[in-house]
């Protein structure tokens, strides 16, 4: 198969009409080129740096994910982050993320995001509240205190409290032992 550049074909022109979130960023992180399902996501982003629009506390995790691609360390990179919004809302979106290359040379990086799979709400445990309920859900999808607390927009101390009581109300001794339990709970085992 030829490559795609000597096909004829628009490819930008079509990668625009996507209705996939798409995006190329520099070796800076600078957002060079993003498509309409893009911009409808987070805005009209183009010129500034990609953590513009990554939650504060995946900053330092998507900068990392960021410099793995632009090393060249891995050929495709997916993982779960948490963006704002062109409203400045919370956003769960799954990236997957390619080194963008000119002979042996990384010049950037393209990616796409598309919503991670629905996960089956968790079925409360009737010993937990509802909000020790939604921080045993957070826990699953393996966020630290911080995030939870930031999440719920509440003080680490409170997370803390949740988990202690959620902790004992389950008759676990850690978080591990806590998620262990609501996901067998959850596949009847």
């Amino acid at each position: 198969m030829p490559p795609a550049d000597t096909l004829g074909g628009d490819l930008e022109g079509a990668l625009e009409r996507v209705n996939v979130p798409s995006f190329i960023l520099d070796q800076t992180g600078v957002v060079r080129w993003i498509n309409l399902a893009a911009r409808r996501l987070v805005g009209d982003v183009l010129g500034r740096h990609f953590t513009s629009v990554a939650a504060p506390e995946e900053k330092l995790r998507s900068q990392e994910r960021f410099a793995q691609n632009v090393l060249g360390v891995t050929a495709v990179r997916d993982a779960e982050i948490v963006l704002m919004d062109a409203h400045r809302q919370r956003v769960v979106v799954e990236i997957t993320s390619v080194p963008l290359r000119r002979g042996q040379r990384v010049i950037g990086v393209f990616g796409q995001a598309k919503e991670p799979p629905k996960r089956p709400p968790a079925s409360p445990h009737p010993a937990l509240t509802p909000r020790q309920a939604q921080v045993l859900g957070l826990l699953e999808l393996g966020r630290s205190t911080k995030q939870i607390a930031d999440d719920l927009h509440l003080s680490r101390e409170t997370v803390r409290n949740h988990v202690r009581h959620l902790l004992s109300a389950l008759g676990v001794k850690s978080r591990l032992e806590a998620v262990a339990l609501s996901r067998m709970a959850r596949l009847g085992g």
